[in-house]
């Protein structure tokens, strides 16, 4: 019987895998578990994931509120910057060694990018090469789901809407010949597909994505006051009307409507 008990703990362990279904997301979607892998950083590396920067532009996350669950994405998930922001669950699973016990979720922001190695085996540093979808967490979310002594680990994970307290934030960056504009603090969603802006003398103005979540148009918007439109990954529409005033400067950050549930 004793002999049994490890066999019978992996049956269980597999057979929980599957548990859970689908998720329902903002604007009334649905996305199911599906299958990945997880390593991360530790603490003391420097890594766009401790000390801020990133290929998503956040800078200093605690400033932006997405705190210690962060992660970077293989390119199969990153989508060249088009899911910085967006929130993943995830759980250990599938091994009994380096998983926590009972499976544990944790949900993570996107913030960075995890980059190809293409003279590494898939398991061997490659983790990141496409197609594969594997996200590299902080130490903080990785201890949530499996042990420090792991490498890296099979998880599931899935979509979920992002959780934030306040409005969308707008910090406003350029020059007499453009403006660049980092969108952080986006709720459901997390991610932003498209955005627009519109001086009190100008119309509507498309921009386009720079690099993560920096969106530019080239027009000298100086001395009136600015509008926005962002457009959600699910394609829900926020304007947020006179979000900076007439006299607003470059490298500051006002904030804005929010997407609602």
């Amino acid at each position: 019987m004793m002999g049994s008990l490890p066999l019978l703990l992996l049956l269980l362990l597999l057979a929980g895998a599957g548990f859970g279904g689908g998720v329902r997301l903002g604007g009334g979607g649905y996305e199911d578990w599906r299958l990945g892998t997880a390593t991360y950083v530790k603490e003391f590396q420097p890594h766009p994931l401790n000390d801020g920067g990133g290929a998503c532009g956040y800078g200093d996350l605690d400033i932006f509120r997405y705190g210690r669950y962060t992660a970077g994405l293989s390119a199969a998930l990153f989508g060249r910057g088009g899911a910085c922001g967006g929130c993943y669950e995830l759980r250990c699973v599938n091994h009994i060694r380096w998983c926590l016990r009972g499976s544990p979720t944790v949900v993570v922001t996107a913030t960075d990018f995890c980059p190809a190695n293409m003279g590494a085996a898939d398991e061997a540093g490659g983790w990141c090469n496409f197609p594969r979808e594997h996200l590299e967490l902080s130490e903080a979310a990785f201890l949530r789901v499996a042990k420090a002594k792991a490498d890296i680990v099979p998880v599931q994970f899935r979509r979920v809407s992002c959780d934030r307290a306040g409005g969308m934030r707008f910090t406003l960056t350029g020059s007499a010949h453009f403006l660049q504009l980092l969108i952080t603090n986006v709720a459901a969603d997390g991610e932003v597909a498209a955005v627009k802006v519109k001086g009190s003398r100008t119309g509507w103005i498309p921009m386009g994505r720079n690099w993560g979540q920096n969106w530019q148009c080239d027009a000298d918007l100086r001395g009136q006051p600015l509008s926005f439109e962002v457009t959600g990954g699910r394609g829900r529409t926020v304007t947020a009307y006179s979000v900076a005033p007439a006299d607003w400067m470059f490298a500051q950050t006002f904030e804005g409507k929010q997407f609602a549930e």
